[in-house]
């Protein structure tokens, strides 16, 4: 039986007819029981407990308390420590079980005892309370010791990868007026740095969203209603053209200044929310992240993967616009810097008003460390 420690014997109260037979002076004397107890208290057979601070009771009135201890499947226990109190619990008397599992206290006065068992692996067994009448033999019931349950506390930590991996979760659901993606913006200010899969994945789902795509339509129709880029010609192909370059453009400069270079620099590519300090703080910050970011390490440093981006994106791009529109490295320095000068007023918008009008802003714990910006 799995768990449970069976007791054999059923409660009794056994009349004794009479005390045991008082042997005499002389014969005590001169052959004392081997098996007693110095302080008069009663040790099984073979068992070299010894009961203490043992008050000897009237021989007229002695009771005693006896069971037998098993494990849970229904085996003896030898060598459980059985521990007799009285109520008020000023007199104790401690026994071993023999290699019967039984357990033996005679002499007792009529009273109140409780009782308890205890084995190493296994829990500890208190019976209720014993009434013990003058001279009655009681056989004590359903002990049954069970084992231990065993109880392990697991704290579960998770790692700077995992929790970079739920606030990246979190910033993929910001959308400016509940549509444009907002991905790039972190407002936890001491979030954890990206792994390179992740830096990877934030450009890839940036360049692929749905609106991303209708975006670019937009523009390209723009650029067709305008005849930018004449060289792309007019109608559907001039469209198509339009389009593929300026998805391009925006691919190129999401993987180049999102992904590869914030990789090989360890660099982080997001904006970081201040949210404090003075308006002219907060603006002069917001500027400044176009060329200093955070790196992988925590440090602020020069934004080489940003500035550098923008740079080889407006270069790459000479290699798909019609040449009569290609422009020279003098004019594509000249974009490119035109296009970090946007950057930093898509900044000031992020510090002052993008997260008013954006949804699926993950809440931010009031208490933050303070920002420090070292370039």
């Amino acid at each position: 039986m799995s768990g449970i420690l069976a007791l054999r014997g059923q409660g009794q109260s056994i009349p004794v007819p009479s005390a045991a037979p008082q042997a005499s002076p002389s014969a005590a004397s001169a052959d004392p029981d081997p098996n007693a107890a110095t302080d008069g208290s009663s040790v099984v057979p073979g068992d070299p407990a010894r009961t203490r601070n043992q008050q000897t009771p009237d021989p007229k009135s002695a009771g005693s308390i006896v069971g037998t201890v098993e494990d849970a499947n229904g085996n003896v226990m030898s060598g459980a420590a059985v521990t007799l109190k009285t109520q008020d619990q000023k007199q104790d008397r401690t026994v071993r079980t023999g290699s019967n599992g039984f357990f033996q206290f005679d002499g007792l006065p009529a009273g109140t005892f409780l009782l308890t068992v205890t084995s190493q692996g296994f829990d500890a067994w208190t019976g209720p309370p014993i009434n013990l009448a003058p001279r009655q033999h009681y056989v004590v019931p359903g002990i049954a010791l069970q084992v231990a349950s065993a109880t392990t506390s697991v704290r579960v930590v998770p790692t700077r990868q995992q929790i970079a991996e739920e606030q990246l979760h979190a910033e993929e659901k910001q959308r400016v007026l509940g549509v444009f993606p907002n991905f790039y913006t972190t407002y936890v200010w001491n979030a954890e740095p990206l792994s390179a899969r992740q830096k990877f994945q934030l450009a890839w789902k940036s360049s692929i969203d749905p609106v991303t795509f209708a975006v670019t339509g937009a523009v390209a129709g723009v650029e067709q209603s305008q005849n930018y880029f004449s060289g792309y010609g007019t109608g559907a192909a001039g469209f198509g053209k339009r389009y593929g370059a300026a998805f391009a453009d925006d691919f190129i400069g999401n993987m180049i200044g999102g992904a590869v270079l914030p990789v090989l620099l360890h660099q982080d590519p997001r904006f970081f929310y201040k949210a404090t300090g003075s308006v002219a703080s907060r603006a002069l910050y917001a500027m400044a992240t176009v060329v200093i970011t955070k790196g992988d390490n925590g440090r602020w440093q020069p934004n080489y993967s940003n500035v550098l981006g923008t740079f080889a994106a407006a270069g790459i791009s000479n290699l798909y616009y019609p040449s009569s529109n290609q422009t020279g490295a003098q004019l594509t320095i000249e974009n490119s810097l035109i296009g970090l000068a946007a950057s930093a007023g898509g900044a000031l918008l992020q510090e002052f008003v993008i997260k008013k009008i954006s949804t699926g802003v993950p809440p931010v714990p009031s208490i933050q460390p303070v920002p420090a910006v070292h370039p």
